[in-house]
């Protein structure tokens, strides 16, 4: 299991370059090419809503991109330093979730998360005390070819 971590400042213009790196991971990890455009777009939603949370809470630590290779599936979290409340299901899906203290008000947080949620099949939301955590797995080349 190979793991690609990135930690970069909560400013818009680097949310890019988490994009094209993870496209380029996912590439070589094995995800195949028709989806390599999700992979982008999910990525990019993901890591503008960790940045907006970011400066939404004045929180000046580094967003986290980790691109983790399985032998069957590419994964990606990006995770977030922002206090949520706890959220009583556990899958961020509820309303205002990831909590009714959220910075992010507005809905756009809401917006985020359904657009990740129909461009990647199998997402994973979570948050807590420590901050919020989004996991987004594909099937690479080696788990469509294998029984």
């Amino acid at each position: 299991m190979a793991t690609v971590e990135l930690r970069f400042s909560a400013l818009p213009e680097h949310v890019r370059t988490a994009r094209l790196v993870a496209a380029a991971v996912a590439r070589r990890a094995g995800v195949d090419e028709a989806v390599l455009d999700e992979v982008r777009l999910a990525v990019g939603e993901a890591c503008s809503r960790a940045v907006g949370l970011h400066q939404s809470a004045g929180v000046t630590a580094p967003v986290r991109v980790a691109l983790i290779e399985e032998e069957k599936q590419f994964s990606i979290e990006v995770g977030d330093e922002v206090a949520h409340a706890d959220t009583s299901s556990g899958d961020g899906s509820a309303p205002g979730s990831p909590g009714a203290d959220a910075p992010d008000a507005d809905g756009e947080d809401d917006m985020g998360l359904a657009v990740i949620s129909g461009l990647v099949d199998d997402v994973e939301v979570s948050a807590g005390p420590e901050g919020g955590l989004i996991k987004m797995s594909w099937p690479t080349a080696t788990a469509t070819l294998l029984p």
